[in-house]
Formats: structure tokens, sequence, C-alpha cells
């Protein structure tokens, strides 16, 4: 009797289990269904846990395939864990009958009385309920033998009600054994597939790269086990290349992987797999095109494998797998003659030029002049259609059924593939393509132009790529082409800027590349290395950054082969963000917006996603906001971005207008993503919004301790402007909280110049509410609430309703200490409706959780800092020094002081007293 796996635990099933829980205690009974591999068996033990901890008597039983032929085997193995005393019990017949089939269970089943076996197995039952509740866990259910099942079925009709019966199962056609021990009426939980965060989750406890995340639950369909096994099949394959494995590389479906893949299909029929052999190998299969390639009952079929969780089909006939590596394991199988002649068949059936061209290509292996010229015509349709990473594919196709004689087409085809690969993100496609460059004669100019795209391809990992850098810049120089060397520092530049957080060698690289785009005639290159001084001065803070941002504006604007993300037209955008003049943003980003659909970069369309996500939560749209933040994110999954900067996208539009605590799951796991991919940039963007939403639920320590991360990475990274990451504010908010007001002080005191000198109004709107809160906790609440009030009004001149909000809380906050009710339930109600209308979900909950309650509290509990209210909640409510200590991050030193304070002020001398002084406070 083989242990159940464990492919990890109960990662994204809290709920489910709560839901079988309940079906246990309302029905007694409760069926958990779905594929192999989906975590039924972590979801069964985990309810069964929760029964031992409440001291109830857990029978398990996992039968496996091998079970289900040996009659009356699972019944054994049952009954070899009940305790001997509940066997002691029974009549003499009974005893025997068990005994026998407990050490014979293979013997000849002659002379066995199987009345007194039921009556014994209904008996043991009875007895061990006498003592308590019983939970009966049959997991693999679909294993259990014939006769076992009919035992079973006999037993428990004769239970009480205090035995409950737990069935795992994953239904393999016929009538499911679950329905048979449990009747048709049991309640069915269907174990559904894990989400892009859950999988996130899986793969963190896991040790596993959480930048991975996106791609591998589109690979595994959600299923944990599958998604594991890609997960350590991408490290193995890391770890044979030296980790240059790239988030935009195909998962390996290999090995464990491909094992995991196979059992999954070995769910459908045998009668089957042509046809979904033929959806693997097709690019938009439907039931029609499958029925045109030869397959006439592929409608049946395919119900088969719908039934067998492998594909869905749509309304429409459209088909799709569950899981990204099933047709890459079908493919992988299936041997060259089915592959080629599942190829001929949808070349003959398609409809679309291009595909039927490239399933022509795919259906030979020997080269052909006539059609490498027209997979080129079809890679050139692609192209205009915005297609770039099959215009990749087929590039590669084309050069490979170039024939020998014919090597500068064939290298004109190579290299135009990895440009190809390199726009729309596909390192492995880029990477299969440089090589190929390298190794025929190629000149300088088509090996650089091949390394760049490389280069192009790696997104946000541009750490790794020392090497392919220095190669490009010595074969730039060996071109003497000074537009090939403008191309290179370039994109050193950019490195300079992501990767190293150096904004002064990122500018330098660019007027380099500026100069030499000049001399060579690239105005598009030139603009794109304007703009990357613009960009860098306005982090240094460079009074020319706006000229030469203009200037790079006046250039001539085609098409931007290198991303409408590195254009001056852009930058332009995100710099009418940073001053809030989010009105122009939003009407530039919107133009913008079929731009870059249209050019098939997922990278730009990213970029305008994002800051469009800023723009609306930033005016007050958290709903439209939270919209393009998911478009993003889904954007990130589908491409293979990397998703350090989606996921910081999706914490901010979650902490505006979701969940302070998706917010904070949302941001570690970019922090995580970017550490992993050393991008310095959004790493403090991450750290930002995890340190804002702790500020914002009370966890006044930890916000300190992420914002000076904040702080220090910005120090290293030279930044000046205090408006393109507005952390500042918010790291003196957390000192005030934490009870540091004089740290906050010295840090407002430092920057409030620098935001004056640059007229950052909005910036110094966020400072000076910081210092309000700094003044209240130093002792002067009038200055305090005169400043907080006059903040309110020029955020609501500017047209920031969430800024307004948060003006406003700390206004109540203020006041509530200076014991003036009304005016703190005025400003707290102003400040709800201002969430309300802004769609500000958590923070409407926080203007409501911080309402004044109508009971009188004690006199001096509105005396206490918030930081010392946070101390005396805590150990009135129960906590100890050492767990109060912990829980703030404090010591046990300043715990104990802190209390000393809080006694004297509350007048208390117990931890008794001043859980009754805070009560109603």
């Amino acid at each position: 009797m083989a242990a159940t796996g464990n492919a990890d635990t109960n990662v994204g099933h809290g709920v489910l289990i709560e839901a079988v829980g309940r079906a246990l205690s309302t029905h007694g009974r409760a069926v958990l269904t779905g594929p192999a591999g989906a975590g039924k068996t972590e979801v069964a033990h985990a309810v069964a846990a929760a029964a031992e901890a409440r001291r109830e008597t857990v029978l398990r039983l996992a039968p496996d395939a091998a079970d289900q032929h040996i009659p009356e085997a699972s019944a054994a193995a049952l009954l070899a864990c009940v305790p001997r005393s509940a066997l002691d019990r029974l009549a003499g017949p009974q005893r025997t009958a068990i005994a026998l089939l407990r050490r014979e269970a293979d013997a000849p089943r002659a002379g066995r009385d199987h009345v007194a076996l039921r009556l014994a197995l209904a008996e043991v039952l009875r007895t061990l309920a006498a003592s308590g509740p019983v939970l009966l866990l049959l997991d693999n259910a679909q294993w259990l033998d014939a006769d076992s099942t009919d035992l079973l079925r006999f037993a428990l009709r004769l239970t009480p009600p205090r035995v409950r019966v737990l069935v795992a199962e994953r239904a393999r056609g016929g009538a499911p054994v679950a329905e048979t021990l449990c009747g048709p009426g049991a309640p069915t939980v269907r174990v559904p597939s894990l989400g892009a965060d859950e999988v996130a989750e899986l793969l963190l406890r896991h040790g596993l790269p959480a930048r991975l995340a996106g791609r591998i639950h589109q690979a595994s369909g959600g299923n944990p086990r599958l998604a594991l096994a890609l997960g350590h099949s991408l490290a193995e394959a890391a770890g044979s290349q030296g980790g240059c494995a790239h988030h935009a590389d195909p998962l390996p479906v290999a090995g464990q992987a491909r094992e995991v893949a196979r059992r999954l299909l070995a769910e459908a029929p045998a009668r089957t797999r042509p046809t979904l052999l033929l959806a693997a190998l097709a690019t938009r299969p439907t039931t029609a095109l499958l029925r045109r390639a030869g397959r006439p009952d592929a409608e049946a079929e395919l119900a088969e494998a719908e039934r067998a969780a492998l594909v869905t089909v749509g309304e429409d006939g459209a088909v799709a797998f569950t899981a990204g590596a099933l047709p890459t394991a079908l493919a992988a199988d299936a041997g060259w003659p089915e592959r080629s002649a599942g190829h001929a068949a949808l070349a003959a059936a398609v409809d679309d030029p291009v595909q039927a061209v490239r399933h022509r290509a795919l259906a030979v292996d020997t080269p052909d002049a006539e059609l490498a010229a027209e997979i080129t015509r079809a890679a050139d349709a692609c192209r205009r259609r915005g297609q770039r990473a099959l215009a990749a594919e087929l590039g590669l196709l084309a050069a490979e059924r170039t024939p020998a004689h014919l090597p500068g087409e064939e290298l004109a085809r190579l290299v135009g593939a990895a440009e190809d690969a390199g726009w729309a993100g596909r390192a492995d496609l880029a990477r299969r393509a440089t090589r190929a460059v390298l190794a025929r004669d190629a000149s300088p100019a088509q090996r650089v132009r091949a390394r760049l795209a490389v280069i192009d391809a790696a997104g946000q990992a541009l750490a790794a790529l020392d090497e392919t850098f220095a190669f490009a810049c010595a074969e730039a120089d060996a071109a003497d082409d000074p537009s090939l060397l403008a191309a290179v520092q370039l994109r050193i530049a950019w490195k300079h800027n992501l990767s190293d957080g150096d904004p002064v060698r990122s500018r330098d690289a660019a007027a380099e590349a500026g100069a030499l785009a000049k001399a060579g005639g690239d105005q598009v290159a030139e603009a794109m290395a304007l703009t990357v001084r613009a960009r860098m001065g306005r982090i240094l803070a460079d009074p020319d950054a706006e000229d030469i941002l203009a200037e790079a504006l006046a250039l001539p604007a085609p098409e931007v082969p290198l991303g409408m993300r590195n254009a001056p037209q852009y930058l332009a955008v995100r710099h009418a963000l940073f001053d809030d003049r989010l009105a122009d943003a939003r009407s530039r980003l919107l133009v913008l917006l079929p731009a870059v659909q249209r050019t098939g970069s997922a990278e730009d369309v990213f970029e305008v996603l994002r800051s469009l996500t800023e723009v609306e939560l930033r005016r007050g749209a958290c709903a439209l906001g939270a919209a393009h933040a998911r478009r993003a994110l889904e954007l990130t999954i589908e491409a293979g971005l990397s998703p350090g900067p989606a996921w910081y996208v999706a914490a901010t539009a979650e902490a505006a207008g979701g969940s302070f605590a998706r917010a904070a799951a949302y941001a570690r796991r970019g922090i995580r993503a970017s550490e992993e991919e050393h991008d310095q940039v959004f790493l403090s963007r991450g750290l930002y919004a995890l340190g804002t939403v702790e500020l914002a639920t009370g966890e006044a320590a930890r916000a300190v301790a992420t914002l000076r991360r904040v702080a220090e990475l910005e120090e290293a990274q030279q930044v000046v402007d205090p408006s393109i990451l507005r952390w500042h504010g918010e790291l003196a908010e957390a000192l005030v909280a934490a009870d540091d007001p004089a740290g906050a002080v010295a840090l407002l005191d430092e920057v409030t110049p620098v935001a004056r000198s640059l007229e950052r109004t909005s910036v110094l709107a966020a400072l000076d509410r910081a210092r309000g809160l700094a003044l209240s906790a130093q002792g002067e609440p009038e200055s305090a609430v005169a400043l907080l009030r006059a903040t309110a009004q020029r955020f609501d001149a500017l047209g920031l309703p969430l800024e307004h909000g948060r003006t406003l809380l700390a206004l109540a906050r203020v006041e509530r200490r200076r014991r003036r009710r009304a005016p703190a339930r005025a400003a707290l109600r102003d400040a709800a409706e201002l969430f309300e209308r802004a769609g500000a979900e958590p923070w409407l909950c926080l203007a409501r959780e911080n309402a004044p309650e109508t009971g009188v509290p004690h006199p001096g509990a509105a005396a206490l800092t918030d930081a010392e209210a946070r101390l005396a909640l805590l150990v009135g409510g129960g906590a100890s020094n050492q767990e109060a200590a912990a829980k703030l991050f404090l010591s046990v030193k300043t715990v104990e002081a802190r209390l000393t304070r809080i006694y004297q002020k509350l007048d208390v001398r117990s931890r008794a007293q001043l859980a009754t002084a805070l009560r109603g406070h």
C-alpha cells in the first residue's frame, strides 16, 4: 500500500480546507475531486490533521494502482491500522474473519465468512465511534479493489453519524467509487487549480525562483505537482547553463516534469491521442480545424479529453490545453513521422496563409530555396502584424530550409530572426539565432546586431550579460560603424541604470551614444540617447533635464525599433506623472496604448499599462487603475516578462483599491523577483510599496526598516529628485509612528529644501503631512492641526483625493489625541467620503475602523502616542513583554521603559488595570 505523495503543504487551499470541514460537519460525508497532482491529498491530510488536533480518531487508507487488482487488499490495509483494543471486543466469528483477512489477504477466499467480515468491519467502526468522533480518510479511492469497496459500502451504511467519511478521488470513467461509498447526495468539493500568485508562493516555499511563477503557472495550468516538477527542471537547466536560464526561455518539459505530464495525459483514452497531438501542433486549434485535418470524431474525442481535465473546448469550438506543458509533452513523445504527418495535414486544413507556410516548413526537414523564400515572406507578414515572436520562429525556419549554396541569405535570415526575438523578448530564440550567426562567416555588423538582440531579449535581467556586452563592444569597434557603436553604448547606458543602479555612468554612456549616433546620422538612436540623458538628469536633479528632453522630442520620431519605453514621447509622459499633470499624462498614454499594441512589443504595452495604472490611482480612479494593473500582470505572465515590475504595479493597485494583505503579498514577490534579477530600480519600488502598506496597517517598526532599505538603495543609486519615488514622507510618518519624531524631523529638514528648490509641489505637501504628525508627537498639537488642515486643502486643489483622504486621517488622529472628538469624527467622515468616491476600499476600511467609539475611553488614553497605544493594546490583550518586543521590533528594555510611561499617563499599576483603562479606546 503506497503512501501518497506530498506536492506541498496546502498552498492556496485554506478556503478549500474550511469548505471540506463544513461539509463533513453538516453531512458526515464529503468527496474531493480533481486531476492528478491537483493537491487532493494535501487538502485531505490537512482536514485529517485538524481532526487529530481535536483528538478525533483518524483512519487513513491510500491504495495505489496495483491494489485495485488484489481482492480485499484495501480492506486489509484499513484494518491493519485499527487499534487492537477495538478488535478484541469482536465476537468470535467476526474476530476470526478479520484475523484471516489481516494475515492472509492474498490467500484463496474459500472458507471465509463474508457476512461475518462485513459485520466485523461495521462493528469496529461503531466501537471506535463510541469513544469519540471518527474520520475515515480514503485517498486515491479510484484504486480501491471491488471487494474492499463492497465491504466499505456495507459497513458505512451501518455506522453512526459520528463516523465521518472523506473520499479523495479522481474520476476515471464509469461510476465513481466515492458515490458508491458516500451516496449520491454527498457534497463534492473540486480542488481548483492554483492561481499565479499561489504558484509563486509554492515556488518560494521550495526555494525556486518566484520570478518564473507566471510562466510556470501557464505551463502547469496551476497543477501543483506539475508546477514543482517544471520549477525543478528549470533550476536544473539553469545549473547546466551556468545559471543563465532566462525568464523568457521555454520551460523544459523533461525528466520529472515530462513524467508528470505523461501521467496526466494517460487519464484520457488512448484513442484520443492522435487528435490531441494535432491540437498540440496547431497554433489555434479548433474542432473544425481538427476535423478538416482528418479527425472526423474530434468532438467526441475532445469531450473525453475534457473529462480528463486535459483540454477545454469553447462554445466556438476553440480548443485550449489546461496546461501548457501538455502539448509540449505530446509533441516531444511523438515520433518524427507522426509530427510530419500532423503538420502536413494541418497545412492543408488551416485558413491562414502564414500558418499554412509554417506547417509546410515543419512537415519537411530538407533545404528548399523556394520554401525558404516563402517562409521569409510569411515572417515579413508577421512583422507587419506585430507578431514578432512568430516572425522570429519563421525566420529561424527559413534559415534552416535555406540551401548551403546561399550563405548570404541564410545569415540575413538568422540576423533578422535574432532581432525579431529581441523585440519579442524571446531570449531562447535570440540566443539560438545568435549562436548560428556566430558559427558562420558573419560580418562584424551582423555579429553585433545578433548580440544586441540577445541583450534586448533579456528585459530587466541585464546583470548576467557582461560577456555579451564586451563582445558587442569589441565587434562594433572592428566594424568601424558609429551607428553600431551608438547602439551598443545605448544598451550599456540602460544596464548602468537598471542593473548597476548608477545614473551618472548611465548618463555618460548615453552622452557617448548620442554623439556616435549623430556622427552616424542615426536620428532615432540619437533621440533615445537624449532620452536616457533626460531620464538620468531627472533622477540627479539636473536643471537641464527638461531641455534635453525637449531636444529629443524635436528630432523626427518614426516607429522606434528599440521600444516605445525608450522613446522621448514616453519619458514626457513619465515627467507629467511625476509633476502630477495627470490629465496630460493620461491623454498621452491613451494615444500611445494602441500604437504600442500594434508594434507587438509586450514590454512597451506593459510600460504604458503601468503608467496608466499609476495615473488612475493618483487621480482617485482606483477601479480603472486596478483594471490596468490586471492587464499588465496578465501580459507579463503571457509574454514571460520579468515579473518584478508587474508585481510592483499589482501591489500599488491593491494598496489603493483592493486589499492591504494582497498588496503586501504582491510587493514581497516583486522584491524577491527583483533581487533575483539584480533589478535595482524595481527593487526600490517593491520595497516602497511594502513599506507603505506596513505603515498603513500599523506595523510602524517594520515600515521603518523597509523604507530605510529604500532610502539606502536610492542613495546608492544617487537619486536626488524626490518626486520619482516618494518614500521620504512615508518614512518620516513611519518614524513618527515608531516614536521617533526627532528622526522624522531630521529627514524632513534634509529633503524639504531639495523639493522646494525643484518646485515639487505635491512632494512638499506629503512632507508637510508627515511634519504635522511630528509636531503633534512633539507636543505642538495646535501647529500640527493648522498644518494638516492647510495640507489637506493643497491636496484637494492638486486633484489628489487619496492623498487628501490620508491627510484627513492624520488630522483625525491628532484631533483625537487632543480629545477633540467632534473635529476628529468630521475629519474621518470626510476622509471616508473621499475614499468611497475613489473606490479606495482598504483606506475606506481604515477610516471606518478609526471612527471614535460611542463609549467614553479613559481620559489619559488620548495622551498616548501611536507607538504607546499599540504597545498598550498588545500588553492589555495579554502579550508578555517579550512577545510585544518581538511583534513591534523593539528590545525588551524599550518595551519596559515605554510601559512605565504608559502606566504613568493612564494612572494604572497592573496589566489588568491597563486592559480596563483601554476599553473603548
